[in-house]
């Protein structure tokens, strides 16, 4: 019998984009991840790359097999009324997030980004005690 630990770690979601442009001016401008690398197997092939938040790891694809748009995905966050704080500070044309309190307990900050993804932030309102 073995005494390894079997430890998984987060998921890294993969969100469907269909343009280079809009997608960094969302992602790296208006929600301020860092562009941590990018890759296409050849020079007009679709792009992939990986943005972080501290540890928070996304992977934006435009390859079609690779996910849907639309997809619905959840970051936990602490402080959430900072991070709304800042992004109704940067006037984002196509944005401006309200924060909801909801009965499940969290705070909620929800942005759609150009590709119909919906992003959820929230703080456990729970952890606060």
């Amino acid at each position: 019998m073995s005494t390894s630990k079997l430890n998984m770690k987060s998921p890294t979601p993969i969100l469907r984009i269909f343009d280079e442009e809009k997608a960094k001016e969302f992602y790296l401008s208006f929600l301020e991840f860092k562009l941590d690398w990018e890759h296409r197997f050849a020079d007009g092939m679709p792009l992939y790359m990986q943005i972080s938040y501290e540890n928070c790891i996304i992977h934006l694809s435009e390859h079609h097999g690779d996910c849907c748009p639309g997809a619905a995905i959840r970051i936990e966050v602490e402080n959430i009324k900072l991070l709304h704080s800042n992004l109704i500070s940067k006037k984002y044309k196509n944005s401006r997030p309200g924060i909801e309190t909801m009965p499940w307990n969290t705070q909620e900050v929800t942005v759609k980004d150009p590709f119909a993804n919906r992003i959820v932030f929230f703080e456990n309102l729970r952890k606060k005690h």
